[in-house]
C-alpha cells in the first residue's frame, strides 16, 4: 500500500476513509503480507494541520473516529504488516509506522511524535499503539518533548527496526514481508493476537461505538496558532 497524497501524505478525512476501506478489502483478500510505504521523501506527515483547526464539533468527532479506525485496523491486521518508512514520519505518520510488525527505515527524513507541539491530544488508539510499541522512557521523551529526531535516534529508541539506504527501503521491506509471509499461516494471527491482546482490547473498545473522550476537545483555541507555527517553520 502506497500513500500518495501530495505533498506530504497528510491525513485528512478522505484519506482516512480510503485507507480504512482498503484495510477491510485486504482482510477479505487475506494476503501473504502487506507492505506500507509513502511517496518520495514522505511516509506521512500525520494529520493535515490545514484541515484540523477548521473542524467543527462533528468534524472533530469524525476525524478522531477515522484516526482510531485506521490505527486499529492496521495494528490488528491478522497478516504480517511491514512498514517501509521511506522519509519523514511525523505525528500520526510515525504512529502508522508503529502499527507495523516490522519497520524498515532509511537514513533520510525526520521522525517524531509532535502532536503536543500542534496542540492536538492523542486519540485513544494512537496513544495505545505508542504505549505498546515504545518503551515507557521512549514514549515519554517523544510525546512530551514533541521534537523531531533523526533515523539513527529512532532506531536506538525502538521506533525503527533497521536502517537501509533510501533506494533500498521498499526492496528490503518486501524481502522481510516475504520472509514473514512464509511463517506458518494458521499460527501467525494467533501469536500476533496473543502478543498484542491487551492493546487490541483498548483498540476494540475505542472503535466499538463508544465515543473517544478526546473527540469533544480535540481542537482547542491553541490548535490553530500552534499548527500555523509548524506549517510556517
Amino acid at each position: 500500500m502506497r500513500l500518495d497524497r501530495p505533498p506530504a501524505n497528510a491525513l485528512d478525512p478522505d484519506l482516512l476513509s480510503e485507507s480504512a476501506a482498503l484495510v477491510d478489502e485486504l482482510r477479505s483478500r487475506d494476503p501473504g503480507a502487506v507492505v506500507i510505504t509513502g511517496r518520495d521523501g514522505f511516509f506521512s506527515a500525520g494529520a493535515d494541520l490545514k484541515v484540523v483547526p477548521s473542524l467543527d464539533a462533528s468534524g472533530q468527532a469524525a476525524m478522531v473516529d477515522g484516526i482510531n479506525r485506521l490505527f486499529a485496523g492496521w495494528y490488528s491486521f491478522p497478516r504480517p504488516v511491514v512498514c517501509a518508512v521511506n522519509g519523514h514520519a511525523i505525528a500520526g505518520g510515525m504512529i502508522l509506522a508503529l502499527c507495523g510488525d516490522y519497520r524498515v527505515g532509511c537514513d533520510e527524513g525526520k521522525l517524531g511524535l509532535t502532536e503536543l507541539r500542534a496542540g492536538i491530544p492523542y486519540p485513544a488508539c494512537a496513544l495505545a499503539v505508542v504505549k505498546a510499541e515504545l518503551s515507557a522512557a521512549a514514549a515519554r521523551v517523544l510525546a512530551l518533548r514533541a521534537e523531531l529526531i533523526d533515523p539513527p535516534t529512532a532506531l536506538a529508541l525502538g521506533a525503527l527496526d533497521e536502517l537501509v539506504s533510501p533506494d533500498d527501503v521498499v526492496p528490503r521491506a518486501l524481502e522481510v514481508a516475504s520472509e514473514m509471509a512464509a511463517l506458518p499461516r494458521s499460527a501467525y494471527p494467533i501469536v500476533k493476537k496473543q502478543l498484542r491482546r491487551e492493546t487490541l482490547e483498548v483498540l476494540a473498545a475505542a472503535v466499538s461505538g463508544r465515543a473517544d473522550p478526546v473527540a469533544a476537545g480535540w481542537v482547542s483555541s491553541e490548535t490553530a496558532a500552534a499548527s500555523a507555527g509548524i506549517l510556517d517553520s
